[in-house]
């Protein structure tokens, strides 16, 4: 019976980059487009509607600044746990994928007190065209945290079992990217002005 490589070992051949990472870089880049896109189409938009400042003044500043400290906090506890993982040391990794998904969990609630807050005083996609922008940026945004959390669950159920350690720099990976558009986010959508 022939034996296979173990997919961390897995090259591709002309590159010789391992597989997952070559895989997720190319997943990431078509997640650029995507946001790339969005948030190219709201500048050009932005420049023409010089009232959105009075719009944007209507989001909760604090919940955009505490989810902005949340998602920085939350790569570093993947940072973390990728460098466990170089160490050896699985349960620390687990450990501290436990506390991105934590970080995780918290953005969406403070992401779902936001939309009730501001859904509540009528601040809904129809109002105008910045509330549409909103509403389509930061949830798609917000599914793309949720997402990852599932990635991030995953991962860390295999780490705790000492399967896949490489696994864990593809969803860091991906962590860094969601964390990233929410740094360009934040200052468009909430400090507008």
């Amino acid at each position: 019976m022939a034996e296979y490589p173990r997919a961390e070992h897995i090259l591709n051949e002309s590159t010789e980059v391992p597989t997952g990472r070559l895989g997720i870089w190319w997943f990431l880049a078509s997640e650029v487009v995507i946001f790339g896109g969005l948030i190219a189409t709201y500048v050009l938009f932005r420049w023409q509607h010089p009232e959105w400042a009075a719009e944007a003044s209507h989001t909760l500043n604090f919940a955009g600044a505490l989810n902005t400290m949340v998602l920085l906090t939350s790569s570093l506890t993947v940072v973390l746990a990728h460098a466990a993982i170089t160490e050896g040391k699985f349960q620390l990794a687990a450990r501290n994928l436990g506390f991105t998904l934590l970080g995780g969990a918290i953005f969406m609630g403070v992401k779902a007190y936001e939309y009730s807050h501001e859904i509540a005083a009528g601040f809904v996609p129809a109002r105008s065209l910045f509330w549409s922008f909103y509403y389509t940026m930061t949830g798609l945004h917000a599914l793309h945290v949720l997402g990852g959390m599932i990635a991030i669950a995953t991962v860390l159920v295999a780490v705790r079992k000492g399967h896949a350690p490489q696994r864990v720099e593809y969803v860091g990976l991906y962590w860094h990217f969601v964390d990233i558009v929410w740094i360009f986010l934040f200052p468009l959508l909430y400090l507008a002005s």
